[in-house]
């Protein structure tokens, strides 16, 4: 807004003291009129004047009226305590609920009808026999000027501050659902007040059940309002951390899908709300293995999906340092030897000790498998009749199929495993150590024992 009317409109410099006189002599009726104009306005708009709001913008018209009047008498003076006060009025218009324009329309309609006013109380014409009782005809057109001039002004001071509001809100709301979303998945379960008020704070009912989505990206805004239902969002390391209330409600899963379509996404398991960190854990820590290929090609996987592979990849290099210690005894074979032994080992522990399955599994011949089950046995010795050190000797295979130093795609600086062939979908990852869709049911006799190779254990 310009700091003086004159600024507005140069030919104010041009008018006699008069027409400023006169305009303050009708300063009084011009305030009833405007403000019957001005509450007819905005009772169209369903508001009154009776509320803080309503008083508010009495008082600010009354201003905005007594400004312009004096400043046609002196249009050097400054304007900034009416701006101001206009600034003012955008902010509670905007926190109460009110569009951007609702306050343009009203002062709009205002400024029509001190024209109108001003015109209705001009000077007579030259030689008749009334006395002037407002400007003269010709003065009028640079008041004109200078009255649309100045409501446009008040009005962009009523905008800025409605669109002050507005972002300040905005940032007050994404430091309140932070604290939200931060209290919820900190390590130490805050107390229920301690929530019940950060969960007041944010205007957000406190759900029984939550899951977190961690999602590749900074637009938390963005994307709550996308899922909607309720959620909650704000970055964290980098990444968006969405906390969906009782996800298990029919359609709030798909909906969420539906609003990640083309992201990057780990959905953490559906768990009690004093248990959210546990879903955002598993949710971020999925997502960096999701961003080195290692849950498979689809953009929004479910950690429900992939939690051998979330197990087994928790801490890097941990699964490398197991395939290290387990498969030591394949260390000094040749390559090729070391290769068909773990692929048989491997095999016969998800096969459970099917000979048969085993060898049509491989493409060879059972005796072949049995052959190599001995060199096995005289390598492992008791280990693989022992259920934990069965199951670790899967992990380990799971991690290095080939048994060897040979090492699949590394993730980050630590090299965690990424889902080279025991890894991830593609590879059969999350599948139970009994194998895939592919076993068969044997027959007895291709279950007996041959020279001990295959003995003891679940076949």
């Amino acid at each position: 807004m310009s700091d003086a009317l004159l600024d507005i409109e140069p030919g104010l410099a041009g008018l006699a003291p008069a027409v400023g006189d006169r305009l303050r002599g009708l300063r009084g009726a011009l305030h009833e009129r405007i403000l019957a104009t001005v509450r007819a306005a905005m009772r169209g708009q369903g508001r009154s004047l009776t509320g803080g709001q309503g008083q508010g913008l009495a008082l600010g018209v009354q201003t905005a009226v007594d400004t312009f009047v004096d400043a046609v008498a002196d249009p050097g003076r400054e304007l900034t305590g009416t701006r101001e006060v206009f600034h003012a009025l955008g902010r509670t218009e905007y926190r109460e609920g009110h569009r951007v324009d609702a306050l343009r329309t009203v002062l709009t309609l205002g400024a029509r009808d001190i024209w109108a006013f001003l015109v209705e109380h001009a000077a007579p014409p030259a030689g008749t026999a009334t006395g002037p009782t407002g400007p003269a005809p010709a003065d009028l057109y640079v008041i004109a000027g200078a009255l649309f001039g100045y409501v446009d002004a008040l009005a962009g001071a009523a905008a800025e501050g409605f669109l002050d509001e507005q972002r300040d809100t905005a940032q007050d709301w994404a430091t309140t659902r932070r604290r939200l979303v931060t209290l919820l998945v900190q390590p130490d379960p805050p107390a229920e007040a301690v929530l019940h008020a950060a969960a007041d704070a944010a205007r957000w009912p406190l759900p029984a059940t939550v899951a977190v989505l961690s999602v590749d990206g900074t637009d938390a805004e963005h994307l709550a309002r996308g899922i909607g239902a309720g959620a909650v969002a704000t970055v964290i390391d980098d990444a968006v951390r969405v906390v969906l209330p009782d996800p298990r409600t029919p359609g709030r899963l798909d909906r969420a899908r539906q609003a990640l379509a083309g992201r990057r996404a780990v959905l953490g398991p559906a768990v009690e709300r004093h248990r959210a960190r546990l879903s955002y854990r598993l949710s971020r820590r999925a997502l960096t293995l999701h961003q080195h290929g290692a849950l498979g090609p689809e953009p929004v996987v479910s950690c429900d999906d992939h939690l051998l592979t979330l197990l087994t990849a928790w801490e890097p290099g941990l699964a490398e340092h197991l395939a290290d210690t387990v498969l030591a005894p394949l260390a000094g074979l040749r390559p090729t030897s070391r290769r068909a032994l773990a692929e048989t080992l491997h095999c016969w522990l998800r096969r459970q000790g099917q000979v048969i399955a085993v060898a049509e599994d491989l493409h060879t011949h059972p005796q072949t498998v049995r052959y190599r089950m001995r060199q096995l046995r005289a390598l492992f010795g008791t280990a693989l009749d022992d259920p934990d050190a069965r199951l670790v000797l899967t992990l380990a295979l799971r991690q290095r199929p080939t048994g060897g130093a040979d090492r699949g795609r590394t993730v980050g600086a630590d090299r965690e495993p990424t889902g080279g062939a025991g890894f991830g979908p593609a590879g059969g990852a999350d599948q139970g150590p009994t194998g895939g869709a592919g076993r068969r049911t044997t027959s007895t006799a291709d279950q007996r024992p041959v020279d001990g190779a295959d003995r003891p254990g679940i076949r």
